[in-house]
């Protein structure tokens, strides 16, 4: 009952014909509510059709229907003849669509009434087609010896690990990482449902290409460094690949410890949202595990978090914290589970499954119509391709044979270039769309003539290049004073570069905790920038975060050299 309540207590409702449709516009999910589906016209069903079809656009291919909810919000709940012949016609209705119903939960509601009464939650997904799969991006945090490469093993290759290590080695990209047990690279791993919400795993000895077939939701985990020096590494792949969601691995027998609340801060100035699984509780005693999540309670509701704490420990709770963590971003679920016993694997797995995107179909649609922007992350030669670069599409369309320019070069120049093939998880892809990641081959460009941080864009747009910028910015922590001619590293998207402080508006200097307008000046090239992006800035334990407010072009700071 409780878990019902949560999920019904902050709820709009909105009359559509006899149901109820609420769609909360800025968090982006959804539900449909309607009290039973028995026996419609064939006139009804079309437009039920019509509605469903509709309604998995908006939800980029997902929609949760409860069944047996009266229109004034009440759980009437149906008798089992009834929900057997709503559920029927909810399959036809997702047959015609070319879609799966899975029943997520049923509950049985008190209600007047002899016979036993019951409401159901199901999920509507769409069946894939051309590799059009709903893509969500979670990064992957914690600290050193946390068991963050170790659970992804477990997740993405379908076998328990044995205490040892043994089911992150798949994972590791270098030798030094295999032989220290420590992620210092950022790696990436998938991990696919189907439309029925069964997992498509690499267990079945499948390549990427057929998991990316035969899944209808695939999440792509972000596997960054946990140890301190290797900090930079997991500031740019929380920065440069756009994650949806960050998950934050804490080990049960240690509990929060080294980097655990840098890079919990980290995710929280960045604006990811982020769930917290607390692992190893297979080494630990039952009071040793509930110390560390009273830990984590205590920290997650200070002031500064403000965060609303909701411990998973069933199936029921793990739809609930899936749907709530979309709605609102204060919720933060947190799992405990072992990737040796595989206890509470499950329940992450059903999380998974249910989370829905933080953008629905519009918003997609708007970034697509803008004109062509890739951002650079990785640059690889393969022999017989040759240059590779990979990153993320921030908008517009990107296919096959188009003509980009890309940049900008130490003198702030573009160069052109064309697009030879593109891969998306590992598989060939021919067209690739707004705020997807993807690698794209560019046959003989000189890769030397690249670094991270470039974009690439269409011929037609007029990117503005700056050495000079400002920001509005809070000073975290400094030991000393923040004053002009202090160096830090800046992290804005995917630029990465040291620059220097170049003005500070109306003061002198800055001490922890104090906000300024503040210019800076980069110290090897220029950057390509976008006023309103989050940047953040670190040099040594000093450390800090705002936002864009002001470029100077190029062209004004030649002219003022």
């Amino acid at each position: 009952k409780h878990s019902w309540s949560i999920l019904f207590s902050d709820i709009c409702y909105k009359h559509v014909a006899t149901c109820i449709y609420t769609v909360n516009t800025e968090q982006k999910t959804e539900a449909f509510y309607t009290l039973k589906l028995v026996n419609p016209t064939q006139y009804r069903f079309e437009h039920l059709a019509t509605q469903m079809k509709w309604r998995l656009q908006e939800g980029r291919g997902e929609a949760v229907y409860q069944i047996g909810v009266e229109d004034n919000g009440l759980l009437v709940g149906l008798s089992e003849a009834d929900m057997r012949a709503s559920l029927r016609t909810l399959r036809r209705m997702a047959e015609k669509v070319g879609a799966d119903i899975t029943v997520l939960r049923e509950r049985e509601v008190d209600y007047e009434s002899e016979e036993p009464r019951k409401i159901a939650e199901v999920l509507v997904r769409k069946v894939p087609d051309d590799q059009q799969f709903l893509d969500l991006r979670v990064a992957v945090l914690g600290n050193v010896d946390s068991g963050k490469s170790t659970l992804l093993g477990v997740l993405t290759q379908g076998e328990l690990d044995n205490g040892r290590g043994r089911a992150r080695l798949n994972l590791f990209r270098h030798l030094h990482e295999i032989q220290t047990g420590r992620t210092s690279s950022i790696s990436f791993e998938i991990l696919g449902f189907d439309s029925k919400g069964e997992v498509v795993n690499y267990s079945d000895s499948r390549t990427a290409e057929e998991i990316c077939e035969s899944a209808s939701k695939m999440i792509t985990f972000i596997d960054l460094a946990g140890h301190h020096k290797y900090l930079k590494t997991t500031i740019f792949g929380l920065t440069s690949y756009c994650p949806d969601f960050a998950m934050l691995v804490v080990s049960a027998n240690t509990g929060i410890v080294g980097t655990t609340r840098e890079h919990l801060g980290l995710a929280m100035a960045l604006k990811v949202p982020i769930f917290i699984v607390v692992s190893k509780v297979d080494l630990c005693t039952k009071a040793m595990v509930e110390r560390t999540v009273r830990q984590l309670e205590r920290i997650l509701k200070q002031p500064g978090c403000n965060k609303v704490p909701l411990v998973v420990s069933s199936t029921d709770d793990a739809v609930t914290a899936a749907q709530q963590f979309a709605q609102s971003p204060s919720i933060t679920p947190i799992f405990t589970l072992s990737s040796v016993s595989g206890e509470n694997l499950d329940l992450l797995k059903v999380f998974f499954n249910i989370l829905p995107p933080l953008s629905n179909s519009k918003e997609q649609e708007e970034l697509m119509q803008q004109l062509t922007e890739f951002q650079v992350d990785e640059i690889y030669t393969v022999p017989d391709v040759g240059t590779v670069v990979g990153g993320t599409l921030y908008s517009g369309i990107c296919r096959e044979g188009e003509q980009l320019v890309v940049g900008p070069t130490d003198d702030g120049q573009f160069r052109e270039l064309t697009v030879c093939s593109i891969q998306r998880n590992r598989s060939a892809c021919r067209v690739l769309r707004a705020g997807q990641a993807a690698t794209l081959a560019l046959g003989d460009f000189d890769r030397s003539l690249l670094r991270k941080g470039m974009v690439m864009v269409s011929p037609e747009m007029n990117p503005t290049i700056c050495w000079l910028f400002e920001a509005e910015i809070v000073l975290l922590f400094h030991a000393k004073t923040f004053h002009k001619g202090f160096q830090v590293t800046v992290h804005v998207g995917n630029v990465r570069q040291t620059a220097t402080v170049e003005a500070l508006q109306g003061k002198d200097e800055l001490r922890t905790g104090e906000k300024a307008v503040v210019r800076f000046k980069f110290i090897k090239h220029p950057e390509y920038l976008k006023v309103g992006a989050k940047l953040l800035f670190r040099h040594g334990v000093t450390k800090g975060i705002g936002q864009v407010t002001k470029l100077q072009p190029l062209s004004q700071y030649q002219h003022h050299s």
